[in-house]
């Protein structure tokens, strides 16, 4: 028979946690703010209706592993691997100067050196399931600063099973040659876990999906992958590696996989109602009461995990060489902590080292940086250009060596140089046509000026590299990058210098792609729009319809796509 009372709990919960996050979606928030406070109403410290918090967090672990598992497969290997060297060396350097700076703001306040040893390691570590959600819900997660903050986000998973391990050694007084021994048992157990899930998984994995997925029954595919997501997290915890990262390095490698899209299709809904669960539970273990009978603290806390954190993240990007406004938003996105930092601050009150009272410090911070992050994400972006645009004066572009002239006359601009950059910018050097790129990630930079192509290093909407791009005697303008509110800057300023140029823009919404239109580009092109016109022109083909009409249908689908969204045949256009 069901527990009468986690159903009760699950019920509460999703209740609630529907209507809050209902509100903030209406209200123009992240719904990630409508589930904390959906948590809030029903703490056991706040008035109304009350919860029981373990079941809930029992639940709300499945989400958090789903969760992990879907962004994983939204990043491949090469990705991560474009970003390694900022993502490990920066990650590691941020890790140990938080540690020290919040080690001496405790001590400062007068907590002990055990004490403040884990509110330094606690604060050093940021949300990668805030992170990933954040940047879904807006669209980013294929951007530069979320390629460097998910693998920054990695290594500081990597470094809280070490920390988990040693320090409670460390304050308990254990041996040089006990926590060397121990850690090294740790850093084999992890590579050995990354060893079978990569290179195992790899190449298993694959020819098994394949093979289910052959059988044509959604039910048992979604069965398998929901088995491999929650299988592959439970075997971590056998290798001292925690569920979160375990589900994203399986994400990662089913990534690689024909049948990703599949994958990820079929997991997404489920994912979605327990990772609701999981920021109802954060809600629910906070004091509200006890927060602000102590706001001094409180304020303190939460300046070091988003202030502080924030500022040491964004210099350290910048002294890797990479742009302010990537190093900005980079920083943003990183100045939180969570599941985590939960984790670690347990593990300091099991050994005894932290007071119930600092553990409740770290744990309401954690939780106000948590609700706070959805709107320093939003405010980010503005305020990142604003700052260069003030540079904007004495910012130039690199140097471009010698000999590698500009195009300057009837070129193609390409902003962004991803994927659909890249496939651009091939087809044109095939028919060798002048063209110059504009891209923030200075490796594929590098590698284009060694290729003889003009290549600008910034982001796209900065002022004084469109001027270098010689948009005025342009022939083409291509903005392909996945930031909504850049490429309307682009657009903006591509059209004040030159109203004739011919611009074509990858849009991630029909409201976006009504928006430039308005603004007078030639395409905006929706790229599930144009797999659905594709599919079309193909079906249509096979019912005996020539090419021209063909055409014709599609061509009136691309004009008021809308339009041919409604079913039923009384309201097709014709």
């Amino acid at each position: 028979m069901i527990d009468s009372g986690l159903l009760v709990n699950l019920v509460l919960a999703l209740a609630v946690a529907t209507v809050g996050g209902a509100l903030a979606a209406r209200l123009g928030q992240s719904v990630i703010l409508g589930y904390i406070i959906s948590g809030l109403i029903l703490s056991p410290t706040t008035p109304g209706p009350s919860g029981e918090v373990a079941p809930v967090e029992a639940l709300a672990d499945i989400g958090v592993i789903l969760l992990m598992f879907t962004v994983g497969m939204r990043i491949s290997f090469r990705e991560l691997q474009g970003v390694g060297p900022v993502a490990i060396f920066g990650g590691s350097a941020q890790i140990l100067i938080l540690i020290g700076l919040g080690y001496l703001i405790a001590r400062g306040t007068g907590l002990g050196w055990q004490e403040a040893l884990f509110f330094g390691a606690v604060v050093s570590n940021s949300s990668v399931i805030v992170l990933s959600k954040v940047l879904e819900e807006r669209g980013q997660t294929g951007a530069l600063q979320s390629r460097i903050a998910l693998g920054w986000s990695t290594v500081q998973d990597f470094s809280t099973v070490g920390l988990v391990v040693i320090l409670p050694a460390v304050v308990t007084g254990g041996s040089g040659i006990t926590l060397a021994e121990t850690l090294s048992l740790a850093a084999v157990k992890a590579g050995l876990f990354l060893f079978l899930l990569v290179v195992v998984g790899s190449r298993v994995l694959p020819y098994l999906f394949e093979r289910i997925a052959a059988l044509r029954n959604r039910e048992i595919f979604v069965m398998a992958v929901a088995a491999f997501a929650l299988g592959a997290a439970y075997v971590s915890l056998f290798f001292g590696v925690s569920v979160a990262l375990g589900a994203f390095v399986a994400g990662v490698v089913v990534s690689e996989s024909d049948l990703s899209h599949e994958i990820l299709g079929s997991v997404q809904p489920l994912r979605d109602v327990f990772v609701g669960l999981f920021f109802v539970s954060v809600g629910m273990l906070v004091d509200v009461g006890f927060l602000a009978r102590n706001w001094p603290y409180t304020l303190l806390v939460v300046a070091v995990m988003v202030l502080l954190k924030g500022a040491v993240t964004t210099g350290i990007i910048r002294l890797f060489g990479y742009t302010t406004a990537t190093a900005l938003l980079t920083g943003v996105a990183l100045a939180q902590s969570g599941e985590f930092s939960f984790i670690l601050a347990r593990a300091g009150v099991e050994a005894g080292a932290v007071t119930p009272t600092v553990f409740s410090y770290l744990l309401g911070g954690a939780a106000i940086s948590i609700t706070l992050s959805p709107w320093l994400n939003a405010l980010a972006d503005p305020l990142a250009r604003a700052y260069e645009r003030r540079q904007a004066g004495r910012l130039t572009a690199e140097a471009v060596p010698e000999g590698k002239k500009a195009p300057f006359q009837g070129h193609a601009v390409i902003c962004g140089y991803g994927r659909v950059g890249r496939l651009i910018g091939a087809a044109l050097r095939r028919r060798d046509f002048s063209f110059i790129v504009i891209e923030q990630d200075r490796d594929i930079v590098y590698a284009l000026r060694d290729q003889g192509v003009y290549a600008l290093l910034g982001s796209a909407d900065n002022p004084v590299l469109l001027e270098q791009a010689h948009l005025d005697t342009a022939r083409i303008l291509v903005v392909a990058i996945p930031d909504a509110l850049a490429a309307r800057l682009v657009v903006e300023y591509a059209r004040r210098v030159n109203p004739n140029l011919d611009i074509v823009v990858r849009v991630h919404s029909e409201e976006e792609r009504r928006f430039m239109l308005s603004r007078g580009v030639s395409l905006a092109v929706l790229p599930l729009h144009e797999a659905a016109f594709e599919m079309t022109r193909h079906t249509l083909r096979r019912f005996g319809l020539s090419a021209i009409e063909t055409l014709a249908i599609v061509q009136r689908m691309r004009g008021d796509p809308a339009a041919y969204e409604a079913t039923g045949p009384d309201v097709m256009p014709h």
